[in-house]
């Protein structure tokens, strides 16, 4: 839902008398549509983000090199480098998107190495700002971000333009990580997974608001896989026809037939191992690998590396509630301290036995978690992917 900014007593009768005088001359509401137009949260004011769902704790390793990321500094660093052309135009009909039960993701015959760069300009393009990037271990994260193009398009607004579209949210905020996976013919699987929130009222007074977290969207996720097809060279019209026959079929090269029928994932369960809890899916070492990467993406866990021959995903994590403690958006800009544990090392140890693949929890030593610690990540895992 559109909604205007809370503003100090004399900024919102300002707002509520514009509000009114544009309900008068526009004579009624705008539908919203479906574009996407996102502007990141850190290029311009925003509402406070809640704690529980901000980058974890501060870790210089993660920092962008120079700053935010800028569409226009980047292309002109290709440029100078002569990386402008680096997506070859022989290399379209390669570009496949594949689907297992939620999951989606692109597969490319190039190396890591050689994509990073078309990637990383690709969230600059669409108006995001990185705040993890990190060609090492092949994850990039971009900031909380807004897609404006959900604001109402009245003449009000249209003939303000930017100061009265200051006074407009609405009242949701995303983000996205990349996931880059070397396969073992040194092509790229990339993988796009979304987060999102969304604005409530805290109380029955309504007077204030609070932010929470809302379910993940993968019909976002295809549409930005999409377009990072068009991005790597495919045509607009190619891509919508192979994402519509992907999804239908399970996986469609541009220029291809629909393989087979879309592959589905069988139910995770939570099991007792070691007198633990653990995560056990009926898949292969593969696909339980894809499934948990996916679920980590989208759950909100800051993979600092991974392991495929070992199966190991090292992670960190902090509780909810204890990141509630933390300060919010603008008590971190003006410098206020934090009372909130730091985030807890992990390592997910992702487990084939025959027909069964079981993922349990460990320290940082390689030690299985108690049962209280291992119960909520395991849980956490699970609820993405039932």
């Amino acid at each position: 839902m559109t909604r205007l900014i809370p503003m100090s007593s004399k900024s919102a009768a300002f707002t509520l008398s514009l509000a009114a005088t544009a309900a008068v001359l526009s004579g009624c509401s705008v539908l919203q549509n479906d574009k996407i137009d996102y502007k990141s949260a850190s290029r311009g004011t925003s509402l406070e983000v809640p704690p529980d769902l901000t980058q974890l704790s501060t870790d210089a390793r993660y920092n962008v090199p120079g700053g935010a990321v800028s569409a226009n500094a980047l292309l002109a660093t290709q440029i100078r480098q002569g990386e402008g052309d680096r997506v070859a135009s022989d290399q379209v009909a390669d570009v496949q998107i594949h689907r297992e039960g939620n999951v989606r993701w692109l597969s490319v015959p190039r190396a890591p190495d050689v994509l990073w760069e078309p990637v990383r300009q690709f969230w600059a393009d669409n108006g995001f700002v990185l705040v993890m990037d990190q060609a090492a271990i092949g994850i990039m994260e971009t900031d909380w971000a807004e897609n404006r193009a959900k604001l109402p398009q009245d003449f009000i607004r249209n003939s303000l333009g930017r100061v009265l579209d200051s006074l407009y949210s609405t009242g949701e905020r995303d983000k996205f990580r990349t996931r880059l996976e070397r396969r073992s013919d040194g092509g790229t699987d990339i993988y796009i997974t979304h987060r999102g929130m969304v604005e409530e009222y805290s109380n029955r007074a309504q007077d204030s608001t609070i932010w929470v977290p809302r379910d993940a969207d993968p019909e976002l996720e295809t549409e930005f896989l999409r377009r990072l097809m068009v991005q790597l060279g495919v045509s607009e019209e190619q891509s919508n026809a192979i994402v519509q026959a992907g999804l239908a079929s399970g996986s469609v090269t541009a220029g291809a037939a629909p393989s087979s029928a879309a592959s589905t994932f069988a139910a995770a369960r939570m099991v007792t191992l070691d007198a633990v809890p653990a995560l056990e899916l009926q898949d292969d070492f593969d696909r339980a690998w894809r499934r948990v990467g996916t679920a980590l993406d989208r759950t909100g866990f800051t993979v600092e590396d991974r392991d495929r021959s070992q199966g190991l995903y090292f992670v960190r994590y902090i509780a909810p509630d204890a990141e509630r403690e933390k300060p919010g958006f603008f008590g971190r800009v003006f410098g206020q301290g934090s009372s909130a544990p730091a985030p807890v090392r992990y390592r997910l140890v992702v487990k084939n036995q025959g027909q069964l693949t079981h993922v349990q929890v460990q320290d940082e030593a390689g030690n299985l978690v108690p049962a209280g610690q291992a119960q909520g990540i395991i849980k956490l895992l699970y609820e993405d992917m039932r």
